[in-house]
């Protein structure tokens, strides 16, 4: 049984794998994106959350805390000069993983880790979420949509915009 043991083991030894993770999230902080497969962003996603709260607190004990994961004294002071900073409202969730496809000479699954865009540097900030159709809570809100035809024209067909679906 593998109660209380987190983390996958990547089919690595734990010093390659803790070596890797290192490299990973140093690349991670310097790009501030970083494409891999699903199962090592995901442990990479612990790692960086990590060392962005890290970055928020500050402190001089948490910068050399954050030296001993990321070997780049650069990445560091970009982390908690730059990262860090824009993610002081937020009480987690700083990085997004997106799904890229499959490899083609295995088929692994890829996926793409970028941190989460903020309020002050996102460039649809007013823009909704949702594409396409609205759903249908949204149109019974709003309304059906549909009006009866004037008192003259019942009956006769109506040409639809393009892409107007009939619902």
């Amino acid at each position: 049984m593998r109660h209380q043991k987190a983390g996958r083991k990547l089919g690595r030894e734990s010093a390659h794998r803790a070596s890797m993770l290192r490299n990973m999230v140093t690349s991670f902080f310097s790009d501030e994106r970083v494409e891999t497969t699903d199962a090592k962003a995901k442990e990479l996603r612990r790692v960086a959350e990590k060392m962005i709260t890290l970055g928020k607190r500050g402190s001089l004990e948490a910068r050399r805390h954050a030296l001993t994961v990321i070997k780049d004294k650069k990445v560091v002071k970009k982390l908690f000069e730059d990262i860090a900073p824009r993610f002081q409202d937020r009480q987690g969730g700083y990085t997004r993983i997106f799904k890229s496809g499959h490899r083609p000479g295995d088929g692994a699954l890829v996926s793409v880790i970028a941190l989460t865009p903020t309020s002050s540097s996102s460039p649809d900030k007013g823009k909704t979420k949702t594409k396409g159709k609205p759903s249908k809570s949204a149109s019974k809100k709003k309304g059906s949509g549909k009006t009866s035809p004037p008192e003259g024209e019942r009956g006769k067909r109506v040409p639809r915009k393009k892409g107007q679906g009939t619902t």
